[in-house]
């Protein structure tokens, strides 16, 4: 996985993903979405097989966009330690 900044202000986050696609962007924008003070939590990708996503978090200036992707890793780490654990337990 390789990230390239494209815009960072203080409100916004625009960067590029590398090696991912839609299932990893699609988990992040949603724990985005579910941090307080996010406003716009998003990603395009221009094709489906050569082109790279593009992730886009605006915020209300409650939060920078760089502590709000940091919250959305914590908790999207944890999602994926609590479901790994439940696999273990039901199989």
């Amino acid at each position: 996985m390789e990230i390239t900044k494209i815009e960072d202000k203080k409100n916004k986050l625009i960067f590029k993903i590398e090696g991912e696609g839609h299932t990893f962007c699609s988990i992040l924008k949603d724990e985005l979405n579910k941090v307080k003070g996010v406003v716009v939590a998003s990603y395009n990708q221009d094709h489906p097989l050569i082109g790279l996503p593009k992730m886009i978090i605006e915020t209300d200036g409650s939060i920078s966009p760089k502590d709000a992707l940091e919250q959305a890793i914590k908790a999207t780490k944890k999602d994926s330690s609590d479901f790994k654990k439940l696999v273990e337990k039901e199989l």
